[in-house]
């Protein structure tokens, strides 16, 4: 659902206070909260596929090994995100086992994850490594990803303000099970080509890639492009391919999605600024993040973290004269400093 984000961050909220919350519980949703129960030896009533109010009381945060696996294409990512800021305050490091969908509608793909989520909220103090032991797609799943994590003090605020000029495109297409490596180059090509129409003076390198039946499990395809830009700023687009759908206009579409993240004047695109918020929302001090349009995603994001964390946000246009002419807006929190009680 459209909401899958934001109701799996809802959870992560919870850890932190014993909460009721009304929630449309899906299988990531359940995934998601069984794990931070385990996570923290909490208890949860009401947690079952379809609930709609659900009751969970935290206690200690704690490391270690957990598994969770949804049995469908529910998103690894979206487990990921939920647990995440859990086991960064937990009393040792983490090795999570998510199961599910790697590739799916509706949520980051674990190449997003992977190529823009990873290096950009890593400048919170925090780092993670993530080892896809087998990718799983729409309608099967199968995914199987194992995320190693360890604690920290405190998270450090961040300043992305400074776009800085776009200096590389890079992204790989992708196909798996019986699908041919033409509708990965088919992808890739249509992709280059509608890029270059607005991009002219940059090398656009996507490399179509066969998976392997061991590293995939099932049928699959899409396609992701970053942008990278002289300040370490990422930009991506993506999609994913569908059952009678041209594999150009795949391509197309993820050209275009990352083409309209590089026209705003943010440092963020509008996938990760929501990502970001509850990591401001804990870090210790004032971050600051520049971006094109507030999404819906991020404006709930923040109401929740202001409402059960009680950060403070502030959220305003853009006041730098290179934006004047663009919808460009600067999000700032007075993060609360979180500490780590065990370090």
């Amino acid at each position: 659902d459209t909401e899958g984000q934001n109701q799996i961050r809802v959870f992560t909220a919870l850890v932190f206070l014993g909460l009721k919350g009304k929630i449309c519980c899906g299988p990531q949703h359940l995934s998601g909260l069984e794990m931070v129960r385990d996570l923290c030896d909490g208890q949860l009533e009401g947690a079952e596929i379809g609930s709609t109010e659900i009751t969970f009381t935290p206690e200690k945060i704690r490391g270690g090994i957990h598994t969770a696996d949804t049995k469908t294409a529910g998103s690894v990512c979206l487990l990921m995100q939920v647990s995440m800021p859990c086991v960064l305050f937990a009393a040792s490091p983490s090795e999570l086992r998510l199961k599910g969908g790697t590739n799916a509608e509706m949520a980051p793909q674990i190449d997003y994850t992977m190529m823009v989520f990873k290096p950009i909220v890593e400048k919170f103090g925090l780092k993670f490594n993530c080892d896809i032991k087998m990718r799983g797609y729409y309608p099967k799943g199968g995914g199987d990803v194992i995320v190693r994590i360890s604690p920290v003090k405190r998270l450090d605020p961040i300043n992305l303000t400074d776009r800085g000029s776009v200096t590389k495109i890079y992204g790989r297409a992708f196909v798996a099970g019986v699908l041919p490596l033409k509708v990965a180059k088919d992808m890739a090509a249509a992709a280059v080509r509608c890029i270059r129409k607005e991009v002219r003076d940059l090398y656009v390198n996507i490399q179509p890639v066969q998976e392997s039946r061991d590293q995939a499990f099932g049928n699959g395809s899409g396609i992701i492009i970053v942008a990278e830009t002289s300040t370490g700023c990422l930009f991506a687009g993506s999609s994913l391919g569908k059952r009678g759908v041209n594999a150009d206009k795949v391509g197309i579409e993820a050209a275009e999605m990352l083409l309209v993240n590089l026209r705003h004047g943010g440092t963020v695109d509008e996938y990760l600024q929501d990502q970001l918020i509850i990591f401001m929302a804990l870090a210790n001090g004032v971050s600051r993040i520049k971006t094109g349009p507030v999404t819906l995603h991020t404006q709930t994001a923040i109401h929740f973290a202001e409402h059960l964390a009680k950060a403070k946000f502030t959220v305003k246009k853009s006041e730098d004269e290179e934006d004047a002419s663009k919808d460009t807006y600067i999000i700032e929190c007075e993060g609360i400093g979180m500490a780590n009680p065990h370090l």
